[in-house]
């Protein structure tokens, strides 16, 4: 049983794990610890060791994401790794970046920001639902390809409608294309297996704060090597002038906590030491068959095949007012739980994690029977 490892509120169904994640009391334990020794002997800490601690850490993550350790470094979310590698592009006026209309809303604001620096354009295209399979996807994904497409910027979870997109597929033709491929994997660390060796894109980004579970504020960059040199540190610091290593450019940036960074290790052995392959193959059957309830009970089509999904689902609801309903659910029924606008339309996106109980699933289903008098 899971449960009793996380510190989540007991009063609460907690099925928003997507949002922020959630961190077992052992890791965060070690966070805490790692917060100790720095405080300890901050001198020692950040001024001798830190640089070994963190190339550690960092080897532990890159095992795990099968990369090299000289091609990652850690950032405090995905969003930050968009970022990065949007503003490191040498983009022209003219210039494509192709997605789709299923993409997270803050980094959409990077692009927008982008463009309006550069003259590029962001072109967004429609993904009809629901979704059939990975080749239609991509054939049609790629048909939005023009010769002034120069990066294709996909999610490899989606934020909205919570679908796994074939992202290696993507980024297959698109290294073939001359195109550059730019992923936000925010969902995917800890949620499903991730090679970043087999995805091969030219700029991947994760958060281990999610689906990992390690604390707040852990996420990583990798960079193909032959992009390395183009990428435009967040910061200028002591990195800039030390070895002048893509690492220690982006490594060295002057004082800061690293106690999240250096506790990712801690999540992956959590999660080895739970057999999380058996606790994620759980969550998606639950969660299908969750989805397949909801959608009868509410009258609703699905996204896609269950194939698509991972632990987290999204429905579409009937009508209805996206903040009010999120309130009631939480202040009348005990569920946390996002409703998010998209589409012209709302939904519910439900995450089922391994501390779940048969008990949340029931309150959101009898939550959502009488909100909707189903």
């Amino acid at each position: 049983m899971l449960k009793p490892l996380f510190m989540l509120d007991s009063n609460v169904a907690f099925l928003n794990h997507g949002s922020f994640g959630a961190c077992p009391r052992p890791v965060f334990e070690v966070y805490q610890e790692w917060q100790r020794r720095l405080e300890y002997q901050p001198v020692e800490f950040l001024g001798r060791r830190i640089d070994g601690l963190l190339d550690e850490a960092r080897r532990e993550l890159a095992a795990y994401l099968h990369a090299s350790a000289d091609d990652l470094f850690f950032v405090q979310n995905a969003t930050t790794g968009i970022n990065i590698a949007a503003r490191s592009l040498m983009l022209k006026p003219g210039d494509e970046i192709l997605t789709t209309d299923h993409e997270y809303g803050a980094c959409e604001y990077t692009w927008e920001h982008v463009c309006a620096k550069t003259g590029a354009v962001y072109v967004q295209r429609d993904i009809p639902l629901p979704l059939t399979t990975p080749e239609a996807f991509v054939d049609h994904l790629w048909a939005g390809v023009t010769p002034n497409t120069r990066v294709i910027f996909l999610s490899h979870i989606t934020s909205p409608s919570a679908l796994i997109f074939p992202v290696e597929e993507v980024c297959r033709r698109a290294r073939a294309a001359g195109i550059l491929t730019v992923i936000d994997g925010a969902h995917t660390p800890g949620q499903i297996p991730l090679d970043l060796s087999a995805v091969d894109a030219d700029y991947y980004t994760g958060n281990l704060h999610k689906w990992l579970c390690a604390p707040k504020g852990s996420g990583f960059l990798y960079v193909r090597r032959d992009h390395q040199a183009g990428i435009e540190p967040n910061i200028i610091s002591w990195g800039w002038h030390d070895d002048g290593t893509f690492i220690a450019k982006n490594q060295k940036q002057g004082t800061r906590d690293p106690a999240a960074y250096l506790s990712v290790p801690a999540a992956i052995q959590f999660q080895h030491d739970h057999d999380w392959d058996n606790v994620r193959g759980r969550c998606h059957t639950t969660g299908a068959a969750l989805r397949e309830r909801l959608n009868l009970l509410l009258n609703q089509p699905e996204l896609a095949p269950a194939s698509w999904l991972g632990q987290m689902f999204t429905i579409t609801l009937p009508q209805h007012e996206p903040d009010a309903l999120k309130t009631r659910l939480y202040d009348g029924y005990g569920v946390e739980v996002p409703v998010v606008r998209w589409k012209n339309g709302q939904g519910l996106r439900v995450s089922i994690q391994g501390y779940n109980t048969v008990n949340d699933l029931e309150r959101l289903t009898s939550a959502l029977a009488e909100i909707f008098n189903r």
